[in-house]
C-alpha cells in the first residue's frame, strides 16, 4: 500500500493492515492547468499542470483529501483509509459526498523537477502546494465551498493552512499526524540528514545524475525507521537481533521507485512550514487528529496542547499508543477515527461565504 508515498510504504512493509473492499463509486482522473503560476520566490511557470482524483457527484458536499510527502491523490485509495471512509453508510459516503484528490505540486502526475526541469523546476514550498489546490478547486472545479478539508502528514499541515489563509472557504478542518507549529527539532534534523546524505552522494551530481543515487535507499529507510512505525510495534515484529535485520534487509531490498531530484524537492518543501503565528485566524470547526506514539510530533513536549488553546473551534483527538498503531503512521488506517469524524460532521455548522 501506499499512503503518504515511498517512505511510508516502506515503513510499513512489515506490518498488517485490516482491509474492506471498496463499494465507493469509481475514481476519475483529470488534469488542470493554472497558468502563470507565481511562487514564493518569485519563479512563474506559465503552465503548472495539477492532476486530480475525483470520487462522487460534484452535487454532493465537496471535501478535499490531501496526501502526504511522495505520495499523490490515488496514493489515498487505500482499503484502510478510502476503504473505512468512502462507502456506502460511512463517513465520507461519496452518494453524498464530492471528493477531490489533488497531487500536489512536485507530486503523483502534477508538474515535478523529472518532467524535464530537473533542478531547474522552481523550489516550492507548502504555501505554493496549498495555493496551487486553491486554485485547483475553485477556478479547476468551480467549487467556491468545501464541508471539510482533510489531510494526513503533509497534507495535514497543509490543512492548517487551508484554514490560516482562506478561513471562510470550508465548515471543518481535520488535520491528522501533524501539528502547526515550526518544522523543527528531531523531525526536521532526521529530514535535513536524510536530504544531505542523497545530495552528497556522489552519483547525485548536483541533480544531474544518470541512474538513481546509491545512498538514496540507506536515508530513506534510516529516516523511515527512525520516524515513523510506532515504538511498541517495532518492539512487537522485532524483539531479536534478526528479526530486527530481516526487516532492515527486507526494505533495503525494496526497488526505490522515487526519483531523487523529486524526493528532495518534496521533503526540502517543508524547511520553512509554519502555521504557529495565525492561528486565531481558523474560522472552521476544527479537530486534529494525532497518535501518542506519533515520532514525528510527540505529544509529551506540549508544543501541541499549547497551540491548540489558541484554536477557536478546535479540539484534540490524540490516539493512544499500542501494538496495533504504527506512530506516525497510524492515521493511515481509519479505523483509529472513523467514527470522530462521522460525528464530527453530524454536528460541525454549515457556514456560507
Amino acid at each position: 500500500m501506499k499512503f503518504s508515498g515511498a517512505l511510508l510504504a516502506t515503513a510499513l512493509l512489515s506490518f498488517s493492515i485490516p482491509a474492506m473492499a471498496a463499494d465507493y463509486p469509481a475514481p476519475k482522473q483529470g488534469d488542470w492547468i493554472a497558468k502563470d503560476f507565481k511562487f514564493h520566490t518569485g519563479e512563474v511557470l506559465p503552465d503548472l499542470k495539477l492532476h486530480y482524483t475525483t470520487i462522487g457527484d460534484p452535487t454532493g458536499q465537496p471535501v478535499l483529501v490531501l496526501h502526504g510527502t511522495g505520495g499523490s491523490g490515488a496514493s489515498m485509495l487505500t482499503p484502510a483509509f478510502a476503504g473505512e471512509m468512502f462507502g456506502a453508510g460511512q463517513p465520507l459516503d461519496a452518494s453524498k459526498y464530492y471528493i477531490i484528490l489533488p497531487d500536489a505540486i512536485g507530486h503523483g502526475k502534477s508538474s515535478k523537477p523529472s518532467d524535464g526541469m530537473k533542478t531547474g523546476f522552481p523550489k516550492y514550498n507548502y504555501d505554493d502546494m496549498v495555493e496551487a489546490q486553491h486554485r485547483l478547486v475553485t477556478e479547476g472545479l468551480g467549487v467556491k465551498h468545501l464541508r471539510l478539508v482533510i489531510g494526513n502528514s503533509m497534507g495535514g499541515m497543509q490543512t492548517w493552512l487551508w484554514g490560516e489563509k482562506y478561513p471562510k472557504d470550508m465548515d471543518v478542518l481535520v488535520p491528522m499526524a501533524s501539528q502547526p507549529t515550526e518544522m523543527a527539532s528531531r523531525n526536521w534534523m532526521l529530514r535535513r540528514i536524510m536530504l544531505d546524505t542523497i545530495r552528497n552522494d556522489p552519483d547525485y551530481n548536483g541533480g544531474n545524475y544518470t541512474s538513481q543515487p546509491r545512498m538514496m535507499k540507506y536515508a530513506i529507510t534510516a529516516y523511515g525507521i527512525a520516524s515513523i512505525g510506532g515504538t511498541l510495534a517495532y518492539q512487537q515484529q522485532a524483539p531479536t537481533a534478526a528479526k530486527a535485520d530481516k526487516i532492515v534487509d527486507e526494505r533495503l531490498g525494496t526497488p526505490i521507485t522515487a526519483d531523487a531530484n523529486d524526493y528532495v524537492y518534496q521533503w526540502d518543501s517543508s524547511h520553512d512550514y509554519n502555521a504557529g503565528d495565525k492561528l486565531e485566524q481558523i474560522e472552521a470547526t476544527l479537530l486534529l487528529i494525532n497518535s501518542a506514539d506519533d515520532e514525528r510530533n510527540p505529544p509529551e513536549t506540549g508544543i501541541t496542547d499549547a497551540a491548540m488553546k489558541r484554536v477557536k473551534n478546535g479540539k484534540l483527538y490524540l490516539i493512544p499508543a499500542s501494538t496495533e498503531t504504527r506512530g506516525h503512521g497510524t492515521t493511515g488506517n481509519a479505523k483509529f477515527y472513523s467514527e470522530q469524524v462521522r460525528q464530527l460532521l453530524q454536528t460541525a455548522p454549515q457556514r456560507t461565504m
